[in-house]
């Protein structure tokens, strides 16, 4: 038996690497060192985390405090009651608004917002492909044209480079979305619809809080919508709003949300303008949120945090790619931790069982959206005997071909999530996600073959 001598200058270099490792943690050489010794889980290993997500909605005794008031007070609706213009001015005062009305969803506060402008039939309004269903429903609600512009794949956000070229003579409004509750590049939005007189309507329904060069977005356009379903950072099952800086156009939107009447109360006689419809708030919905909004600086805080270092430990692991956010962004809500994932880094192993082995390890995963320009949803509204009665058939057709976003098409493709409540988690949880998918490109080969 020989022993291989090892000489002070050997050793001081092999004692040193090891205690850079260790002190460099999960981002350094003891995390690829460890998981070359464990097999990942969807093979027979152990799971990478085994413990609890949070759960979602947090609740205590705010929220029971804030609802028996409104139970014992009898006043349920927010016509003549207090609490939903507490909640108006609270949430005014935290978006750093000039005014706040609350609505019945997101989805309503984007209707008011396009009914207070009159979109109607022969308009068209700008929108990104890569968004939630709503976002496009309220357009078509009006029977206006839904103009898709292609996307950002770096970002997810609307490629604003390409807003210009879409628009028209019928081009009324800009309806850009904040996506995944990151802004998309307000500048280059507002610099457009400066140059063509062009309101925004600024889809912010995911972006709870978050901020464009220190400013809360929905505050750069003519007004912006958040919406506060059951998922959102800001909760209460249902429920939205809009913010707005233009007094005018708050009471318009006031107007369209409550039966077309401008008074703070019901009436028997018909409101003004020419049309309108019951978008309200409930006051037991105003005070829910008034009792999550006191988590909110907590949360955003812890958010923010994780999702920087999560950022970190994934910009190192080759294949994964962590959504980018532009220079002006000094706030993002993360309501999604958006990333793209190539699977040529990973053996040409398929997203879905990328997603598959992710969670077996105990990491939730979502693949996200898909391309709306390609869905039969969509893609149906050539035909709709209302739209060929409008437009004509020569129209819609071109429509169909005009709609066409190759860029996110591919990110469709492409896209992974992990929701926000994964970021309310320790610093450990965001190690633990890393160490998962490294363990997954380890064993790409093996895991393909299954």
């Amino acid at each position: 038996m020989t022993t291989k001598k090892i000489n002070r200058r050997g050793f001081l270099r092999t004692s040193t690497m090891i205690g850079m490792g260790t002190a460099m943690g999960l981002t350094g050489f003891p995390l690829m060192t460890h998981s070359q010794t464990r097999q990942s889980a969807i093979l027979g290993g152990k799971r990478s985390f085994s413990g609890t997500w949070p759960g979602w909605p947090v609740i205590g005794t705010p929220e029971e405090q804030e609802l028996l008031k409104v139970l014992h007070s009898g006043k349920w609706c927010r016509l003549g009651s207090p609490t939903a213009p507490r909640f108006e001015g609270e949430f005014s005062r935290m978006t750093g608004s000039g005014h706040a009305l609350a609505t019945s969803s997101g989805t309503t506060a984007l209707l008011t917002m396009l009914g207070a402008l009159d979109i109607g039939p022969g308009d068209e309004v700008i929108l990104p492909p890569y968004t939630f269903i709503a976002t496009y429903n309220v357009i078509v609600h009006n029977y206006a044209l839904p103009i898709f512009v292609d996307t950002d794949i770096e970002s997810f956000q609307i490629d604003a480079a390409k807003i210009e070229s879409a628009i028209t003579d019928n081009t009324r409004v800009l309806m850009p979305v904040h996506i995944g509750g990151s802004p998309y590049n307000v500048d280059e939005v507002m610099k457009i619809a400066g140059k063509y007189n062009l309101p925004v309507v600024e889809d912010a329904c995911q972006a709870h809080f978050a901020e464009w060069k220190g400013k809360c977005v929905g505050n750069f356009g003519l007004g912006g919508a958040f919406s506060f379903q059951a998922s959102k950072n800001l909760n209460s099952g249902e429920g939205g709003a809009i913010i707005t800086n233009d007094e005018a156009f708050h009471r318009k939107c006031y107007s369209f949300h409550h039966q077309g009447q401008g008074s703070d109360s019901a009436s028997l006689e018909p409101g003004t303008g020419t049309r309108g419809s019951n978008l309200r708030l409930t006051e037991f919905q105003a005070a829910i949120l008034l009792a999550q909004m006191t988590r909110i600086p907590e949360q955003i805080k812890k958010r923010s945090e994780n999702a920087a270092y999560l950022t970190e430990l994934l910009s190192q692991i080759p294949g994964i790619t962590p959504a980018k956010l532009y220079p002006g962004v000094t706030r993002s809500a993360y309501h999604l931790y958006m990333f793209r994932y190539n699977k040529e880094a990973f053996a040409g192993m398929d997203r879905s069982k990328f997603v598959n082995a992710l969670n077996a390890e105990g990491i939730p995963c979502s693949t996200g959206y898909t391309s709306l320009p390609q869905d039969p949803y969509i893609r149906n509204l050539a035909k709709n005997k209302h739209y060929l009665k409008i437009y004509g058939e020569k129209r819609m057709k071109q429509w169909l071909e005009q709609i066409s976003c190759p860029v996110n098409d591919k990110l469709c493709g492409e896209a992974l999530w992990f929701t926000q409540t994964m970021l309310l988690g320790n610093k450990s949880d965001m190690e633990m996600i890393a160490e998962a998918i490294r363990k997954i490109s380890r064993d790409a080969k093996a895991i393909n073959n299954l």
